[in-house]
C-alpha cells in the first residue's frame, strides 16, 4: 500500500530515545545506572559518616569507644541501605519505608542520618516517578516527620549537631535544647527529600506527556487505518459489482449467442454467422467494460497490447460509462440471444438528462434483471422492460413469464440481486425482487432531484 493512499504511520519506532552514549547505554541496561547510584550513596555514607570531619572533634568530647561503636553502626547502616536500594524500581514505597527505619536507628545509633539521607531520597524519587502524587506526599510526610522529630529529641543527635554547628555538645543539655544545634543533622534530611520529590514529579510528568503524546498519534494512525480499510472495502465492493455485471451478463449472453449459432449451423448458417458476430462483439464489449472498471486500479500505460489479441488499442479508463443511450443496443443483444424483450420508455428524453451515475445504475439494473431472466427462465414467451421518468423518482420494472421448458431449479448465489439493492440503496432507492405470476419480476424506484426528472 503506498503512502499517498492514507498509509498509517509506523509507530514501532515512536519512542523517547535519550540523548548521549551515557543516557543510551542506561536505558539498554538500567542495572548500569542503579548500581551508579548504589556506588554514590555507599560513597555519600562512608564520607559523611565514618570519614566526616565532626568524627575528630566527637573523639574529643564522646570518647574514641563511643564514635568506634557509631561508626560501626554506619558501616551497617550503610549495607542495609545498598541491599534496600536494589529493589528501588521495583519496590519504591516499601524502600522508602525501610530507607525511613534506616533513618530513624541512624539518628538514634549515630546522631546523624550517616548517608541515610540520600538513600530515603534515592527511594523518595522513585515513588515520585513511579506513583500517584497522592501516594509521594503520603510516604514523604510521616518518613521526614519521624526522622524530624527524632532529631529533635533523642539526645545523640542534639550532641552532634552541637558539634557540626562548632559548638560543645554540653549545650545539648541545657534547658534549650533548639541551641543544641539540631538543625544541621535535619536538614539535610529535609531538603533532599523534598529535592528528589520535586524532581521525580517532575519525570513522572513528563512521561505522562509524552505517553499521552504517544497515544494521541497511535489513535490517529488507528483511525487513519480505519478509514483506509473502509475505503479500500467500497472499492472493492464497487469493483466486484461492476465485474460481477459485466461478466455474468456477458457470458450468459455468449453461452447462449454460441447455443443458438450452433443449432442453426446447418439449418440456417446466416443466422449462426450473425450470432457469431454476436457473440466476438459482446466479447469485445466485455473486455472493454473490463478495462474500464479494471481502470479505477490504475491507468492502461500508453501502446498496452490487447488482451483479446485482435489488435486494438487499450481503451482509457476515461471512457463513458453506460447509460440510458445504451439500453437499446443492451436490449439488442438480448434478443440476438434469444431472449423476446420488450420496452417501454427507455427513449424517454427525461431519462437521458438524469446524472451519469444514476444512468448507470439503471442500466446495470436492467442488465442484470435480463442476464437473470435469461439464465433461469429460457424460452420464456416474453420480457417487459418498463422505465418510467415520474415526479422525485425514476421507476425501473423487468418481468418474464416464466421458463417456457421445463428447466431445472438451482439456486442462484444471490450476487446479482443483493449488487441492484446496493446500487439503488446508493441513491436512497429501493430494489423488490419476487414471484409475479409464472415469471420473476424485479422492481427498482430511485429517487432523483425534481430538476433531473424535468
Amino acid at each position: 500500500m503506498s503512502a499517498g493512499r492514507g498509509e498509517a504511520p509506523d509507530l514501532a519506532g515512536l519512542q523517547v530515545r535519550p540523548v548521549g552514549p551515557v543516557g543510551r547505554l542506561l536505558a539498554r541496561r538500567p542495572a548500569v545506572g542503579d548500581a551508579a547510584l548504589i556506588a554514590c550513596f555507599a560513597a555519600w555514607a562512608l564520607v559523611t559518616g565514618v570519614g566526616a570531619d565532626s568524627m575528630y572533634a566527637l573523639h574529643v568530647h564522646l570518647g574514641s569507644e563511643q564514635v568506634l561503636r557509631m561508626q560501626a553502626a554506619s558501616l551497617a547502616l550503610t549495607a542495609a541501605g545498598c541491599a534496600l536500594l536494589v529493589a528501588r524500581r521495583r519496590r519504591p514505597v516499601v524502600v522508602a519505608a525501610g530507607m525511613a527505619v534506616l533513618g530513624l536507628a541512624a539518628l538514634a545509633l549515630t546522631g546523624a542520618p550517616s548517608g541515610i539521607d540520600l538513600g530515603l531520597a534515592l527511594a523518595l524519587h522513585a515513588v515520585a516517578v513511579a506513583r500517584r502524587p497522592l501516594v509521594t506526599w503520603a510516604v514523604l510526610v510521616p518518613a521526614v516527620a519521624a526522622m524530624l522529630t527524632a532529631a529533635r529529641i533523642l539526645p545523640l543527635p542534639l550532641q552532634v549537631g552541637a558539634v557540626m554547628s562548632g559548638l560543645s555538645p554540653d549545650t545539648a543539655a541545657g534547658p534549650d535544647p533548639f541551641l543544641g544545634g539540631w538543625q544541621p543533622v535535619a536538614l539535610p534530611v529535609l531538603v533532599l527529600a523534598l529535592l528528589a520529590v520535586a524532581v521525580g514529579t517532575g519525570v513522572r510528568s513528563r512521561r505522562l506527556h509524552l505517553a499521552r503524546i504517544v497515544e494521541a498519534a497511535e489513535a490517529v494512525a488507528r483511525e487513519a487505518e480505519q478509514r483506509t480499510r473502509l475505503a479500500e472495502a467500497a472499492e472493492r465492493a464497487r469493483i466486484a459489482r461492476e465485474m460481477h455485471d459485466v461478466v455474468a451478463h456477458s457470458i450468459s449472453v455468449m453461452v447462449a449467442l454460441g447455443g443458438g449459432a450452433s443449432m442453426a449451423l446447418d439449418w440456417a448458417p446466416d443466422r449462426a454467422r450473425l450470432a457469431l458476430d454476436e457473440l466476438v462483439g459482446t466479447g469485445r464489449t466485455a473486455l472493454a467494460d473490463m478495462r474500464r472498471v479494471l481502470g479505477v486500479l490504475h491507468d492502461a500505460p500508453a501502446g498496452a497490447s490487447d488482451p483479446a489479441g485482435d489488435g486494438a488499442a487499450a481503451e482509457p479508463s476515461v471512457a463513458p460509462l453506460p447509460g440510458i443511450r445504451d439500453l437499446a443496443p443492451l436490449l439488442d443483444r438480448f434478443r440476438l440471444a434469444g431472449l423476446p424483450v420488450r420496452a417501454t420508455g427507455i427513449a424517454d428524453a427525461r431519462l437521458a438528462r438524469a446524472d451519469a451515475t444514476l444512468q448507470l445504475a439503471v442500466h446495470r439494473i436492467v442488465q442484470e434483471a435480463l442476464t437473470n431472466a435469461l439464465r433461469h427462465a429460457p424460452g420464456t414467451a416474453g420480457v417487459e422492460v418498463a422505465i418510467q421518468a415520474l415526479p422525485g423518482r425514476i421507476e425501473v420494472v423487468v418481468a418474464d413469464e416464466g421458463p417456457g421448458v421445463p428447466v431445472e431449479r438451482t439456486p442462484g448465489s444471490g450476487r446479482g440481486v443483493l449488487g441492484m439493492r446496493e446500487r439503488a440503496a446508493a441513491f436512497g432507492g429501493t430494489v423488490d425482487a419476487g414471484p409475479h405470476g409464472r415469471g420473476w419480476a424485479v422492481r427498482a424506484v430511485l429517487p432523483v432531484d425534481e430538476e433531473d426528472g424535468r
